[in-house]
Protein backbone atom coordinates (compact mmCIF):
# COMPACT_ATOMS: atom_id res chain seq x y z
CA UNK A 1 0.00 0.00 0.00
CA UNK A 2 2.82 1.96 0.42
CA UNK A 3 3.99 1.14 -2.89
CA UNK A 4 0.76 1.97 -4.36
CA UNK A 5 0.93 5.77 -2.91
CA UNK A 6 4.71 6.20 -4.40
CA UNK A 7 3.67 5.21 -8.05
CA UNK A 8 1.78 8.53 -7.64
CA UNK A 9 4.73 10.71 -6.77
CA UNK A 10 6.93 8.53 -9.60
CA UNK A 11 9.34 7.45 -6.78
CA UNK A 12 11.81 5.25 -6.98
CA UNK A 13 11.35 2.26 -4.52
CA UNK A 14 13.64 -0.56 -3.50
CA UNK A 15 12.47 -3.10 -1.48
CA UNK A 16 14.05 -5.36 0.92
CA UNK A 17 11.63 -8.41 1.84
CA UNK A 18 12.47 -11.72 3.20
CA UNK A 19 10.29 -13.64 0.80
CA UNK A 20 11.34 -14.60 -2.82
CA UNK A 21 7.67 -14.08 -3.54
CA UNK A 22 6.57 -10.96 -1.59
CA UNK A 23 3.70 -9.79 -3.23
CA UNK A 24 5.42 -5.70 -3.23
CA UNK A 25 8.35 -7.69 -5.30
CA UNK A 26 5.65 -6.96 -8.74
CA UNK A 27 5.24 -3.58 -7.87
CA UNK A 28 8.56 -2.22 -6.82
CA UNK A 29 11.40 -0.39 -8.88
CA UNK A 30 13.91 -2.62 -7.32
CA UNK A 31 13.85 -6.17 -5.25
CA UNK A 32 15.86 -7.99 -3.01
CA UNK A 33 15.64 -10.62 -0.97
CA UNK A 34 17.28 -10.76 2.46
CA UNK A 35 16.70 -10.60 6.44
CA UNK A 36 15.55 -7.68 7.94
CA UNK A 37 17.69 -8.86 11.04
CA UNK A 38 20.95 -9.43 9.69
CA UNK A 39 23.37 -6.74 10.00
CA UNK A 40 25.23 -6.85 7.03
CA UNK A 41 21.99 -7.43 4.77
CA UNK A 42 20.63 -4.23 6.02
CA UNK A 43 23.23 -2.32 6.07
CA UNK A 44 24.66 -3.30 2.39
CA UNK A 45 20.61 -2.36 1.39
CA UNK A 46 20.50 1.09 2.85
CA UNK A 47 23.77 1.99 0.88
CA UNK A 48 22.28 1.99 -2.25
CA UNK A 49 19.10 4.34 -1.07
CA UNK A 50 18.27 7.96 -0.19
CA UNK A 51 16.00 7.34 2.56
CA UNK A 52 15.03 4.37 4.03
CA UNK A 53 12.17 3.32 5.83
CA UNK A 54 10.25 0.16 7.52
CA UNK A 55 7.10 -1.72 7.06
CA UNK A 56 7.70 -3.55 10.36
CA UNK A 57 9.51 -3.24 13.66
CA UNK A 58 11.20 -6.10 13.68
CA UNK A 59 14.55 -4.77 11.77
CA UNK A 60 18.52 -4.51 12.68
CA UNK A 61 18.29 -1.40 14.59
CA UNK A 62 22.11 -1.22 14.91
CA UNK A 63 22.52 -1.32 10.89
CA UNK A 64 20.21 1.34 10.79
CA UNK A 65 21.61 3.57 13.56
CA UNK A 66 25.46 2.76 11.37
CA UNK A 67 23.51 3.97 8.01
CA UNK A 68 22.31 6.98 9.99
CA UNK A 69 25.90 7.91 11.83
CA UNK A 70 27.04 7.85 8.04
CA UNK A 71 24.60 10.36 6.57
CA UNK A 72 21.82 8.58 5.28
CA UNK A 73 18.39 9.54 5.94
CA UNK A 74 16.62 7.13 8.20
CA UNK A 75 12.99 7.46 9.16
CA UNK A 76 11.65 6.82 11.95
CA UNK A 77 15.14 7.34 13.56
CA UNK A 78 16.45 4.17 14.56
CA UNK A 79 16.52 5.47 18.01
CA UNK A 80 12.86 5.56 18.13
CA UNK A 81 12.45 2.06 16.59
CA UNK A 82 14.71 0.79 19.42
CA UNK A 83 12.74 2.13 22.38
CA UNK A 84 9.36 0.43 20.21
CA UNK A 85 10.52 -2.72 19.04
CA UNK A 86 11.02 -3.34 23.14
CA UNK A 87 7.61 -3.20 24.94
CA UNK A 88 10.08 -2.81 28.09
CA UNK A 89 11.58 0.26 27.15
CA UNK A 90 8.52 1.37 25.20
CA UNK A 91 6.50 1.20 28.69
CA UNK A 92 9.17 2.88 30.50
CA UNK A 93 9.34 5.92 27.85
CA UNK A 94 5.72 6.76 28.60
CA UNK A 95 6.28 6.72 32.31
CA UNK A 96 9.30 9.11 32.01
CA UNK A 97 7.73 11.29 29.25
CA UNK A 98 4.42 11.33 31.89
CA UNK A 99 2.48 9.77 28.98
CA UNK A 100 -0.89 8.02 30.39
CA UNK A 101 -0.50 4.24 30.49
CA UNK A 102 -1.78 1.33 32.67
CA UNK A 103 0.34 0.33 35.68
CA UNK A 104 3.05 -2.17 34.79
CA UNK A 105 5.93 -3.99 36.33
CA UNK A 106 9.18 -5.31 34.30
CA UNK A 107 9.87 -8.69 35.05
CA UNK A 108 12.89 -11.08 34.14
CA UNK A 109 11.29 -14.60 33.76
CA UNK A 110 8.56 -16.41 34.97
CA UNK A 111 9.69 -16.63 38.59
CA UNK A 112 10.01 -12.97 38.99
CA UNK A 113 6.29 -12.69 37.69
CA UNK A 114 5.63 -14.84 40.38
CA UNK A 115 7.28 -12.98 43.00
CA UNK A 116 5.78 -10.03 41.93
CA UNK A 117 2.19 -10.91 42.07
CA UNK A 118 2.92 -12.50 45.24
CA UNK A 119 3.95 -9.40 46.36
CA UNK A 120 0.99 -7.26 44.98
CA UNK A 121 -1.77 -9.31 43.92
CA UNK A 122 -3.46 -6.03 43.02
CA UNK A 123 -2.05 -5.99 40.12
CA UNK A 124 -4.03 -8.89 38.80
CA UNK A 125 -5.84 -9.38 36.45
CA UNK A 126 -2.82 -8.59 34.33
CA UNK A 127 -1.05 -9.32 31.01
CA UNK A 128 2.07 -10.91 30.57
CA UNK A 129 3.88 -9.51 27.29
CA UNK A 130 7.35 -10.54 25.96
CA UNK A 131 9.28 -7.96 26.12
CA UNK A 132 10.26 -8.27 22.31
CA UNK A 133 9.20 -9.98 19.43
CA UNK A 134 5.58 -9.86 19.87
CA UNK A 135 3.14 -9.17 17.04
CA UNK A 136 -0.32 -9.16 16.18
CA UNK A 137 -1.93 -10.38 19.93
CA UNK A 138 1.58 -13.07 19.45
CA UNK A 139 3.24 -12.72 22.51
CA UNK A 140 0.87 -11.90 25.53
CA UNK A 141 -0.35 -13.88 27.88
CA UNK A 142 -3.60 -13.00 30.37
CA UNK A 143 -2.82 -14.04 33.83
CA UNK A 144 -6.16 -13.32 35.33
CA UNK A 145 -5.63 -15.50 38.86
CA UNK A 146 -2.37 -17.12 40.69
CA UNK A 147 -3.51 -20.26 38.62
CA UNK A 148 -2.65 -18.75 35.16
CA UNK A 149 1.08 -17.98 36.49
CA UNK A 150 2.36 -20.96 34.43
CA UNK A 151 1.70 -19.28 31.10
CA UNK A 152 3.97 -16.38 32.06
CA UNK A 153 6.53 -16.52 29.45
CA UNK A 154 9.90 -17.46 31.03
CA UNK A 155 12.01 -14.62 29.43
CA UNK A 156 12.28 -10.45 29.66
CA UNK A 157 8.96 -8.90 29.68
CA UNK A 158 6.03 -6.73 31.28
CA UNK A 159 3.71 -7.01 33.33
CA UNK A 160 0.90 -4.52 32.57
CA UNK A 161 -2.42 -4.41 35.00
CA UNK A 162 -5.38 -5.19 33.06
CA UNK A 163 -7.24 -2.27 31.92
CA UNK A 164 -11.37 -2.02 32.54
CA UNK A 165 -11.79 -0.12 29.47
CA UNK A 166 -15.17 1.19 27.63
CA UNK A 167 -13.35 1.38 23.93
CA UNK A 168 -10.01 0.57 22.37
CA UNK A 169 -9.14 3.52 20.40
CA UNK A 170 -6.53 4.66 18.24
CA UNK A 171 -5.14 8.04 16.56
CA UNK A 172 -2.70 7.97 13.35
CA UNK A 173 -0.09 11.09 13.96
CA UNK A 174 2.32 12.21 11.72
CA UNK A 175 5.46 14.22 11.78
CA UNK A 176 7.72 15.56 9.20
CA UNK A 177 11.67 17.35 10.15
CA UNK A 178 9.70 20.33 10.09
CA UNK A 179 8.37 19.37 13.34
CA UNK A 180 4.71 20.10 11.53
CA UNK A 181 2.56 17.27 13.17
CA UNK A 182 -1.09 16.42 11.96
CA UNK A 183 -3.34 13.57 13.18
CA UNK A 184 -6.07 11.78 11.22
CA UNK A 185 -9.41 11.29 12.99
CA UNK A 186 -9.84 8.91 16.09
CA UNK A 187 -10.94 5.29 15.03
CA UNK A 188 -12.78 3.02 17.43
CA UNK A 189 -11.35 -1.02 17.30
CA UNK A 190 -13.09 -4.27 17.79
CA UNK A 191 -10.63 -6.49 18.21
CA UNK A 192 -11.50 -10.59 17.82
CA UNK A 193 -12.18 -12.16 20.75
CA UNK A 194 -9.59 -15.27 20.47
CA UNK A 195 -6.73 -13.80 18.18
CA UNK A 196 -6.36 -10.15 20.12
CA UNK A 197 -5.89 -8.18 16.01
CA UNK A 198 -8.33 -6.22 14.89
CA UNK A 199 -11.52 -7.61 13.79
CA UNK A 200 -12.90 -4.51 12.35
CA UNK A 201 -12.93 -0.47 13.37
CA UNK A 202 -15.50 2.42 13.28
CA UNK A 203 -14.04 5.80 11.95
CA UNK A 204 -14.67 8.55 13.43
CA UNK A 205 -15.35 6.61 16.92
CA UNK A 206 -18.27 7.30 18.51
CA UNK A 207 -17.05 8.97 21.57
CA UNK A 208 -17.93 12.70 23.48
CA UNK A 209 -16.01 15.89 22.26
CA UNK A 210 -13.99 15.78 25.50
CA UNK A 211 -12.41 12.41 25.17
CA UNK A 212 -11.66 12.79 20.79
CA UNK A 213 -10.03 15.84 22.70
CA UNK A 214 -7.53 14.12 24.85
CA UNK A 215 -7.02 11.06 22.59
CA UNK A 216 -5.88 13.48 20.06
CA UNK A 217 -4.09 15.51 22.00
CA UNK A 218 -1.93 12.46 23.70
CA UNK A 219 -1.31 11.24 20.27
CA UNK A 220 0.32 14.51 19.29
CA UNK A 221 2.46 14.69 22.70
CA UNK A 222 3.59 11.34 21.80
CA UNK A 223 4.74 12.08 18.68
CA UNK A 224 6.50 15.14 20.00
CA UNK A 225 7.91 13.20 22.88
CA UNK A 226 9.58 10.66 20.34
CA UNK A 227 10.16 13.15 17.91
CA UNK A 228 9.20 10.68 15.18
CA UNK A 229 10.02 11.61 11.70
CA UNK A 230 7.01 9.69 9.99
CA UNK A 231 4.06 7.72 11.13
CA UNK A 232 3.04 6.86 14.60
CA UNK A 233 -0.03 5.02 15.39
CA UNK A 234 -0.92 5.01 19.02
CA UNK A 235 -3.58 2.63 20.23
CA UNK A 236 -5.41 3.79 23.40
CA UNK A 237 -7.61 2.71 26.15
CA UNK A 238 -10.90 4.64 27.05
CA UNK A 239 -11.80 3.67 30.26
CA UNK A 240 -14.84 3.32 32.27
CA UNK A 241 -14.05 6.12 34.18
CA UNK A 242 -13.79 8.49 30.93
CA UNK A 243 -9.81 8.44 30.98
CA UNK A 244 -7.61 8.14 28.13
CA UNK A 245 -4.45 5.43 28.37
CA UNK A 246 -1.58 4.49 26.23
CA UNK A 247 -1.94 0.98 25.00
CA UNK A 248 1.00 0.56 22.53
CA UNK A 249 2.88 2.63 19.66
CA UNK A 250 3.76 1.44 16.14
CA UNK A 251 6.25 3.44 14.44
CA UNK A 252 4.89 3.02 10.80
CA UNK A 253 1.50 2.80 8.75
CA UNK A 254 -0.96 1.24 10.44
CA UNK A 255 -3.91 -1.41 10.72
CA UNK A 256 -6.42 1.56 12.02
CA UNK A 257 -5.73 3.34 9.33
CA UNK A 258 -5.83 1.37 6.48
CA UNK A 259 -9.54 2.79 5.84
CA UNK A 260 -7.68 6.30 4.98
CA UNK A 261 -7.19 5.19 2.14
CA UNK A 262 -10.47 5.97 0.63
CA UNK A 263 -12.30 7.48 3.20
CA UNK A 264 -9.53 10.63 3.54
CA UNK A 265 -8.34 13.32 1.69
CA UNK A 266 -5.14 11.89 2.68
CA UNK A 267 -4.57 8.16 3.73
CA UNK A 268 -1.93 7.32 6.17
CA UNK A 269 0.21 6.16 3.68
CA UNK A 270 0.70 9.02 1.34
CA UNK A 271 1.55 10.71 4.71
CA UNK A 272 4.13 8.61 5.41
CA UNK A 273 6.05 9.84 2.01
CA UNK A 274 5.29 13.33 2.69
CA UNK A 275 6.53 13.15 6.55
CA UNK A 276 9.93 11.57 5.40
CA UNK A 277 10.50 13.33 2.48
CA UNK A 278 9.90 16.49 4.50
CA UNK A 279 7.01 18.05 2.53
CA UNK A 280 3.93 19.72 3.88
CA UNK A 281 1.88 17.31 5.68
CA UNK A 282 -1.86 16.05 3.90
CA UNK A 283 -5.42 17.28 4.53
CA UNK A 284 -6.61 14.51 6.85
CA UNK A 285 -10.42 15.20 6.86
CA UNK A 286 -12.73 12.25 6.48
CA UNK A 287 -15.20 12.31 3.15
CA UNK A 288 -17.62 10.69 5.28
CA UNK A 289 -18.23 7.89 8.26
CA UNK A 290 -16.31 4.61 7.27
CA UNK A 291 -15.54 1.21 8.51
CA UNK A 292 -12.69 -1.46 7.79
CA UNK A 293 -12.72 -5.15 8.53
CA UNK A 294 -9.85 -6.85 8.02
CA UNK A 295 -10.15 -10.13 5.83
CA UNK A 296 -8.28 -13.11 7.55
CA UNK A 297 -7.57 -16.58 6.11
CA UNK A 298 -10.68 -19.01 7.33
CA UNK A 299 -9.73 -21.23 10.12
CA UNK A 300 -8.98 -24.77 8.33
CA UNK A 301 -7.85 -23.26 4.92
CA UNK A 302 -3.81 -23.64 4.47
CA UNK A 303 -2.89 -23.38 0.55
CA UNK A 304 -3.21 -21.61 -2.56
CA UNK A 305 -6.07 -18.63 -1.59
CA UNK A 306 -9.24 -18.43 -3.12
CA UNK A 307 -12.15 -15.64 -2.46
CA UNK A 308 -14.63 -17.13 -2.26
CA UNK A 309 -18.04 -14.19 -2.41
CA UNK A 310 -15.90 -11.34 -3.86
CA UNK A 311 -18.99 -10.95 -6.59
CA UNK A 312 -21.05 -10.33 -3.66
CA UNK A 313 -19.24 -7.58 -1.87
CA UNK A 314 -18.17 -5.91 -5.51
CA UNK A 315 -22.36 -5.54 -5.96
CA UNK A 316 -22.26 -3.41 -2.69
CA UNK A 317 -22.70 -0.11 -2.51
CA UNK A 318 -19.79 1.58 -0.85
CA UNK A 319 -18.01 -1.02 -0.34
CA UNK A 320 -14.25 -1.67 -1.26
CA UNK A 321 -12.20 -4.63 -1.23
CA UNK A 322 -8.41 -4.33 -0.72
CA UNK A 323 -6.55 -7.31 -1.21
CA UNK A 324 -2.90 -8.03 -0.44
CA UNK A 325 -1.71 -10.23 -2.62
CA UNK A 326 -0.24 -13.43 -0.38
CA UNK A 327 -0.47 -16.22 -2.40
CA UNK A 328 -0.59 -18.67 0.18
CA UNK A 329 -3.42 -18.40 2.59
CA UNK A 330 -3.30 -19.53 6.60
CA UNK A 331 -6.03 -19.93 9.16
CA UNK A 332 -6.56 -16.29 10.51
CA UNK A 333 -3.66 -14.69 8.21
CA UNK A 334 -4.23 -11.08 7.23
CA UNK A 335 -5.43 -11.34 3.53
CA UNK A 336 -6.16 -7.83 2.92
CA UNK A 337 -8.95 -5.61 4.50
CA UNK A 338 -12.14 -3.94 3.20
CA UNK A 339 -13.35 -0.43 3.79
CA UNK A 340 -16.92 0.49 3.72
CA UNK A 341 -18.32 4.02 3.74
CA UNK A 342 -21.51 5.41 4.41
CA UNK A 343 -23.42 8.58 5.66
CA UNK A 344 -25.69 7.24 8.01
CA UNK A 345 -23.61 5.65 11.08
CA UNK A 346 -26.58 2.91 11.43
CA UNK A 347 -26.87 1.79 7.83
CA UNK A 348 -22.71 1.71 8.23
CA UNK A 349 -22.63 -0.82 11.47
CA UNK A 350 -25.04 -3.40 8.86
CA UNK A 351 -22.68 -3.05 6.59
CA UNK A 352 -20.14 -4.14 8.64
CA UNK A 353 -22.58 -7.43 9.46
CA UNK A 354 -22.83 -8.25 6.06
CA UNK A 355 -19.51 -8.00 4.48
CA UNK A 356 -18.47 -10.03 7.04
CA UNK A 357 -20.76 -12.92 5.94
CA UNK A 358 -20.50 -12.30 2.40
CA UNK A 359 -16.99 -13.39 1.72
CA UNK A 360 -14.41 -15.87 2.77
CA UNK A 361 -10.54 -16.52 2.43
CA UNK A 362 -10.37 -20.42 1.76
CA UNK A 363 -7.54 -23.09 0.21
CA UNK A 364 -8.00 -24.22 -3.21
Amino acid sequence: MLLQASIDWNLHVHILDPDAEAPCRYLCRQFSQGSLTDYDTVYQFGQGVDVLTIEIEKVNVEALEALEREGKRVFPQPSVIRIIQDKRLQKQFFLDHNLPTADFVLTDNRADVASVVAQNPSLLPAFHKLGRDGYDGRGVQRIGSAADLPKAFDTLGVLEKAVDFEKELAVIVARNEQGQVQTFPTVEMVFHPELNLVDYLFAPAQIPADVDEQAQAIARQTAEAFGIVGILAVELFLTKTGEVLINEVAPRPHNSGHHTIRANVTSQFEQHWRAILNLPLGDTTEYQPAAMVNLLGEDGHTGPAQYEGLDNLLAMPGVFPFLYGKAITKPFRKMGHITIMDADLETLRQKVASVQGAIRVISV
